[in-house]
């Protein structure tokens, strides 16, 4: 008697697009830094790009050119993913693209979301089928990971077979350049095709969790006016410690959370891609999941890092961390059939994801 097989969403492809501009911290040394009061800090600028690669790691990140828009960079990282699945794109039932704050321009202040971003990518893409449901999604930071878990409902529910899954943002635009932060954010886009398999064995996308915080913890990021007062516009705003002791707080509790889900123990997991906004912290974050299962040896592999050249991304930066790693483009690390990986993100909301993924 065969076993029964079940419908699996399973990753058959995957692309992503790296900025060519390349922003190192020196290039900030200039910049006037305020407090929030609007008064000037006076360390001098070295001091504080020194400072803070010290607490973040970063030393570079990816900035979108003049004229390239978050859609863009959508479509090229989808581009790269439909070539390596190799379907045929008007087959796909849909399109999700997560980010926060549309097709902002250089210089502008003004998100651009109307049409969706997934309406956007679908045209540039040249896609004909009107069957091919293009809708966006704005979580914060853990949008794509949201997505990811919305498409594999769609996928196991039967109504999708193929689904385009798209995390990009153009972060580095809505910082406020008298704002230290404004260090920390970049740009980027990457895509992953998700398939149904029917499979014996449980494969691809597994089971998941999430929370959402708003009591205590709805504005650690949020927009607001710059630390100038002669500047117009809003501008993302972070409560930098407050949300690092967030983050620090139960991100470990819903990955050990998403393990037992899943009937796994630490050992379980090859690889954990997590978002990058602060190395340490997400080292810090690492060490407590470490501290949940006993265990005082933390090995630091399982965590592949990209923020040190890339920055903080938002949506973007996990399944960046994918793609490089399954083209053998992060040195180190590397992923094969049956390996469990980790993805799990935290950000504005404030909002915390994690789910399983099982290589084909």
């Amino acid at each position: 008697m065969c076993a029964k097989q079940s419908i699996y969403a399973v990753i058959t492809g995957s692309g992503s697009y790296l900025p060519p501009v390349v922003v190192k911290n020196s290039e900030f040394e200039n910049n006037i830094f305020l407090n929030e009061d609007g008064s000037r800090i006076e360390t001098p600028g070295k001091e504080i790009t020194d400072k803070f690669e010290q607490i973040t790691d970063i030393i570079e990140r990816r900035m979108a050119p003049e004229g390239v828009v978050t859609s863009d960079m959508a479509t090229y990282a989808s581009e790269e993913a439909i070539a390596a699945a190799g379907i045929d794109q008007e087959k796909l039932d849909y399109i999700i693209v997560a980010h926060n704050l549309g097709d902002m321009k250089k210089g502008s202040l003004y998100p651009d979301i109307l049409p969706t971003l997934a309406s956007r990518v679908k045209s540039k893409l040249g896609i004909k089928n009107p069957n091919a449901v293009a809708y966006d999604i704005t979580f914060g930071c853990p949008g794509w990971t949201q997505a990811m878990i919305q498409a594999n409902y769609f996928i196991k529910s039967g109504d999708a077979k193929k689904v385009l899954v798209i995390g990009a943002d153009t972060i580095s635009r809505s910082a406020d350049p008298h704002d230290r932060d404004i260090m920390i954010f970049a740009d980027g886009a990457a895509a992953v095709i998700l398939e149904a398999r029917e499979s014996e064995e449980p494969v691809g996308m597994l089971k998941h969790v999430v929370r959402t915080d708003t009591a205590d913890y709805l504005d650690l990021l949020q927009m607001g006016p710059s630390y100038n007062s002669e500047k117009d516009g809003i501008y993302l705003k972070m409560l930098g410690r407050k949300l690092y002791n967030y983050a620090l707080t139960f991100v470990p509790l819903v990955a050990q959370q998403c393990l037992s889900k899943n009937d796994m123990q630490l050992q379980d997991v090859k690889k954990v891609l997590i978002h990058q906004a602060n190395a340490k912290m997400d080292e810090a974050i690492l060490k407590r999941i470490y501290r949940l299962y006993g265990e005082k040896d933390v090995d630091l592999n399982v965590m592949p890092m990209t923020i040190r050249t890339l920055g903080n991304s938002s949506v973007a930066t996990v399944p960046t961390l994918y793609d490089l790693i399954v083209k053998g483009k992060l040195k180190g690390h590397e992923l094969q059939s049956g390996d469990n990986v980790m993805m799990t993100s935290v950000g504005a909301g404030m909002n915390i994801n994690a789910f399983m993924y099982k290589m084909p």
